[in-house]
């Protein structure tokens, strides 16, 4: 797994629950862990073992850990650079949806072996929307759905998600339907695209 993902994670854990928490959870995961590079390799069974560590010590389920990493990535005043990157998307929360097609290959500019999902948006009609991933880690369709959320809040939009494993798009595949009500539901977050004027 690429460093940057483990980092990121190391990142959220320390932020929302502390130092201390971070430390027994790496304990708990490998005896000699402290930490996470960013531009190493880890084995992937290390990034499973840490999830599974956090889920037990914080009393989670994985799907819920990993739906909070997804709001924390775009979030947490740390993350501003990948809130930056979703923002790119779009005016308003429906082209943000509308640029999810386009956003792996965007990414791996940055990071080109960073293990990022195929996604495939399908516009349903009246507001509702099937977000297809596909690969990536397991469990990234959580990642992305707390991502989701937290650009809606971003953008100001009111959105219900809901998920399900589906056989339709292949081995590794799981939708996310996104039931969008009001795309102006209330005032979103300050946002401009040079640095020092985004709030």
């Amino acid at each position: 797994m690429h460093g940057l993902v483990n980092r990121s994670l190391q990142g959220f854990l320390q932020d929302t629950y502390g130092d201390e928490v971070w430390r027994d959870i790496a304990r708990r995961s490998a005896p000699d862990l402290t930490g996470f590079e960013p531009m190493m390799e880890y084995e992937d069974a290390l990034t499973h073992d840490v999830i599974a560590a956090a889920c037990r010590a914080l009393s989670k389920t994985q799907p819920d850990l990993l739906e909070d990493l997804g709001t924390y990535l775009v979030s947490h005043p740390n993350m501003s650079r990948v809130r930056r990157l979703m923002r790119y998307g779009g005016d308003d929360f429906r082209a943000f949806l509308h640029s999810l097609d386009d956003l792996p290959e965007r990414a791996r500019l940055i990071l080109p072996d960073a293990p990022f999902p195929g996604l495939r948006l399908t516009d349903m009609g009246s507001g509702i929307y099937r977000l297809t991933c596909r690969g990536g880690m397991p469990g990234v369709e959580h990642v992305v759905m707390g991502i989701i959320r937290a650009m809606a809040d971003d953008y100001g939009a009111l959105v219900v998600l809901d998920w399900a494993e589906t056989a339709d798009g292949g081995p590794d595949s799981a939708t996310i339907d996104i039931h969008m009500p009001a795309d102006r539901f209330h005032e979103g977050r300050a946002f401009a695209l040079t640095d020092g004027l985004a709030s």
